[in-house]
């Protein structure tokens, strides 16, 4: 389961320097105009916690070492599509000559990055692959994420899958990886269980309206209509399962991105498993890629793969895409706390000791 600054060139006084920086991280056109040693860093949304937690700073670092002198000109659109335009827009105003977009609504990219590249803008499309003439794109392989999570869903489910109907809350429409992971979410589940008897798709990713719509789908089917839940997500799985416990129904629920909330219901028995996708390498192979297009320098050797946008109408777009696995109760210490996304105090807090020593984490 994402960046400060912008000053002038080198020539540019330390005192300008000094209040450059005093203006990180804000939004603010910091400095002078952007120029070769600034590379724009724009995220989609701040519901879902991994983009201000790990995919921002792991960005920042990564670029800091590679390129000492360079800077990053941050900005969240909070999920408004409009809201990335302007940012956008401003980061080609001010010269950045890349930038890295995750974009908020994959479709309405494609006449900004067009314009962009025309002024020589090279964009790098992170964890979305966004519609335009991308420079490259870093991700995973969606639909291979949805096919673990149908599959994690199916194994929760043991014996009784083939006999069991399971209800689909999906991600949000404006995100190209949404429709993938359901996708390969179906490939498995179309076979793997008696029936999906509910599905819906959530707007922003939401949450609250995945609470509402698991709430309609208990009344449309009854407590005992279905045996298991597909989330697209961790964050909504929190929503779903607040929805089942308050009707008093049990049923084995998946989610993805391995958030903090989402390991720890995991413990408790409350979620059934995560997909754990190991955003360092994702967010430091992006920083690696926008600091050669900023140098001018041969990506290749990063950008193993080839792919088309959803529209089909962008094709050959250089790509790494990472895989990811399937995170249960027994391999959290093997996976999570061994790769240091978390540790195991940041887990095991006081209410969560006991479900911790039962999974043996210390």
């Amino acid at each position: 389961m994402t960046r400060r600054i912008v000053i002038g060139t080198a020539a540019v006084t330390m005192a300008a320097s000094l209040a450059a920086c005093g203006k990180a991280g804000d939004g603010d056109t910091a400095g002078g105009g952007g120029d070769s040693k600034t590379i724009g860093l724009l995220l989609p949304e701040n519901k879902t916690t991994r983009y201000e937690t790990f995919d921002r700073p792991i960005i920042e670092a990564k670029i800091k070492e590679l390129c000492g002198d360079c800077e990053v000109k941050y900005n969240n659109a909070a999920q408004d599509t409009e809201t990335q335009k302007k940012q956008f827009d401003a980061l080609v105003t001010q010269g950045v000559k890349v930038i890295i977009l995750d974009s908020v609504d994959y479709k309405a990219t494609k006449s900004w990055v067009q314009q962009a590249e025309k002024k020589g803008v090279k964009v790098v499309a992170y964890d979305r692959l966004a519609e335009g003439p991308i420079a490259a794109y870093v991700s995973y392989d969606n639909e291979k994420i949805g096919r673990l999570q149908g599959e994690g869903l199916v194994k929760a489910l043991g014996a009784k899958a083939k006999d069991s109907n399971v209800v689909m809350i999906n991600g949000s429409p404006t995100d190209p990886n949404a429709p993938l992971f359901k996708k390969g979410a179906h490939s498995v589940l179309d076979t793997g269980v008696k029936k999906v008897v509910y599905e819906q798709d959530i707007p922003d990713w939401s949450p609250d309206e995945a609470n509402k719509k698991m709430g309609a789908a208990i009344d449309s089917l009854g407590k005992d209509g279905f045996q298991g839940v597909y989330s697209a997500n961790d964050g909504m799985a929190g929503g779903i399962i607040t929805a089942l416990k308050k009707q008093g129904v049990k049923v084995p629920v998946g989610g993805q991105d391995a958030e903090l909330a989402g390991l720890q219901r995991i413990l408790t028995g409350d979620q059934a498993f995560t997909i754990y996708k190991q955003i360092k390498p994702e967010a430091e192979t992006t920083a690696e890629i926008a600091v050669k297009l900023l140098k001018g320098e041969d990506i290749a050797s990063l950008t193993p793969t080839k792919v088309t946008s959803l529209t089909g109408e962008f094709k050959d777009i250089p790509a790494k895409l990472y895989d990811a696995q399937i995170v249960t109760k027994e391999n959290i210490a093997s996976t999570i706390i061994a790769d240091k996304v978390y540790k195991a105090a940041d887990i095991c807090t006081a209410e969560y000791k006991a479900a911790c020593a039962a999974a043996g984490i210390k």
